[in-house]
């Protein structure tokens, strides 16, 4: 059975009346930072709520009652925690959205990672409440920078600051106004380009949706009309063709002929009726005889499109297997560099196997080098020779076979891959690809 978030992923999104396509976006930051009582006054202050959603709720003075509005699972309703993604969906004259409320913990922090691989910016919450604020200059908590590092890595096209609970201090500007020089100097070291710093109140309503009667001093947008501006990630049409083959549909043509109708989603270029194609790994070669998209036969498809392609020659493909442009061959390598950030509660161990997930393929795979980990408080790269839980470093992966290989930067269905422990089948971390190491 399919989960929403891959649901979400094989769903291209498209343009809307107003010209903007619907925006994916994740909150995160550290625990209790307000994310599941913003999404809730987002819901609310939107109209976005069911009347017995609107009974639960009242008026929304309640933070806990509006956290109950993402917090789904028993136990985060017992706890007053975020635990698991949870995905919500509402809409503005301007846009749609999906918001994914992604928890602060660090134990899940691989819950975080992937609504961030699926999202168009990340709303990053400062709880202006846990800071010391007679501290100059102002110290960040730890799973903030984590965050928005994370965010950073997997290339999240927008991230914003929203400072939350400034209805808590009595000097709210001048909070704000030192928690920002904060985040622009964590930024600026860290290469990140936010999209905004935003003063909010979700509990109390302020600068969410509507500018805030108590902040006369505020001029830039609610958190709301900032997210409406932001564009959306589109996918990479440049370059030659990547397919990952997901399904192998088994059939016959108009004649009576057996056909294969090899089904995935367009990853980077495109695909036409007659162009020759590559089948990683093998290497095999074939011509494009027919494509399908949507029921219907067309002549070509690009990038973020599903396709069912019919080669002119039968051929050993299944799923798991690439289709590249055979005149401009992706390189394909065993050995690459990558960033990893390790999520299983276990320390990543070199020279151990563990499963790696690349497209819809699977292979074994192991660590082999750690070149560094970065301290997320003074972002430098250090010296490691091991990965610690929710550590983020730089590493050397051998896998077992060849895999066609690009720069995460460059494309992230190619350059993004999961390890997967083979014993308790826990996601232990998030790869994303650098560069191959020649043969």
């Amino acid at each position: 059975m399919r989960t929403e978030p891959e649901v979400l992923a094989a769903t291209a999104v498209q343009p809307e009346a107003g010209g903007l396509p619907a925006l994916r976006f994740l909150t995160a930051g550290s625990v209790d930072d307000g994310k599941s009582t913003l999404i809730g006054r987002l819901l609310l202050d939107s109209r976005a709520l069911l009347a017995d959603q609107l009974d639960s709720v009242g008026h929304g003075s309640d933070a806990s009652l509006l956290a109950q509005l993402t917090d789904g699972l028993e136990a985060e309703r017992e706890q007053g925690i975020t635990i698991d993604v949870a995905y919500r969906y509402f809409a503005t004259p301007r846009r749609k959205f999906i918001i994914a409320d992604a928890p602060g913990h660090e134990q899940y922090t691989r819950n975080m990672v992937t609504a961030a691989a699926g999202s168009d910016c990340a709303v990053v919450l400062v709880d202006v409440t846990k800071l010391d604020l007679a501290e100059r200059p102002l110290r960040l908590l730890p799973q903030t920078r984590r965050h928005a590092l994370l965010a950073q890595l997997l290339r999240v096209r927008s991230i914003v600051f929203a400072v939350n609970k400034l209805d808590a201090v009595d000097d709210a500007r001048g909070v704000f106004d030192a928690v920002r020089e904060a985040l622009e100097s964590f930024a600026q070291g860290a290469g990140i380009v936010p999209a905004g710093v935003v003063p909010i109140s979700a509990l109390r309503a302020d600068n969410v949706v509507q500018a805030s009667a108590h902040w006369p001093w505020w001029s830039g947008p609610s958190l709301l009309q900032l997210l409406e501006q932001l564009p959306a990630g589109e996918p990479a049409a440049d370059g030659s063709l990547l397919l990952p083959v997901q399904y192998v549909a088994r059939g016959h043509d108009a004649a009576g002929n057996p056909r294969r109708t090899l089904w995935g989603r367009v990853a980077r270029g495109g695909v036409r009726v007659g162009q020759q194609l590559r089948v990683h790994p093998g290497g095999q070669l074939a011509g494009v005889a027919e494509i399908w998209h949507a029921g219907l036969r067309v002549q070509e498809c690009a990038a973020g499109q599903s396709a069912g392609v019919v080669l002119d020659q039968h051929l050993d493909v299944s799923r798991g297997d690439w289709l590249g442009d055979a005149a401009q061959a992706t390189p394909a390598a065993r050995e690459f560099d990558a960033t990893l950030a390790w999520l299983d509660s276990e320390p990543a161990v070199l020279g151990r196997k563990y499963w790696l997930r690349h497209g819809h393929a699977w292979v074994a795979a192991r660590i082999v080098q750690v070149h560094a980990r970065l301290d997320i408080h003074t972002l430098d790269r250090v010296e490691a020779s091991a990965l610690g839980p929710n550590d983020i470093g730089r590493v050397r992966v051998q896998a077992q076979s060849e895999l066609p290989l690009a720069r995460y930067a460059d494309n992230h269905v190619a350059g993004g891959m999961i390890l997967v422990d083979p014993h308790s089948h826990r996601t232990s971390g998030a790869l994303l690809v650098d560069q191959a190491v020649p043969a």
